[in-house]
């Protein structure tokens, strides 16, 4: 082959991989401005602070809440469910945990009818 042809090649192929970097980068750049305005609606958006206070003492959880709780519901972090209590109707549940797992989700059903999920670990 030709060393002329050869450099020809090398340097169209350099200009093509430098272009195709260049797009890559603005894509990039275009992606995250949008998640930025994205993130800050969304955080605009977050409901007010929750109505219950989540207090763990080793192995011991309470649950307080400024309204009744009609369901409650614990998992583990496996997503084995160990708490099931309906039609509670009380502003405080108590429970321990028997099992060797640290990390928990909580759900609970307010009377109203709203739900939230909460994760906490214990020690």
């Amino acid at each position: 082959m030709n060393p002329n042809f050869c450099s020809v090649i090398k340097a169209s192929s350099l200009k093509l991989f430098a272009a195709a970097v260049v797009l890559f980068i603005a894509s990039i750049g275009s992606a995250q401005a949008d998640s930025v305005i994205n993130a800050k609606t969304t955080f605009a958006e977050k409901p007010s602070a929750r109505p219950f206070r989540v207090l763990t003492a080793g192995k011991h959880i309470t649950v307080q809440c400024k309204k009744d709780i009609s369901k409650i519901m614990v998992w583990t972090g496996t997503g084995h469910r160990i708490v099931e209590e309906n039609g509670l109707n009380s502003s405080s549940y108590s429970f321990n945990i028997t099992i060797g797992e640290r990390f928990f989700y909580i759900m609970l059903e307010l009377k109203d009818g709203k739900r939230y999920t909460e994760k906490i670990g214990v020690q």
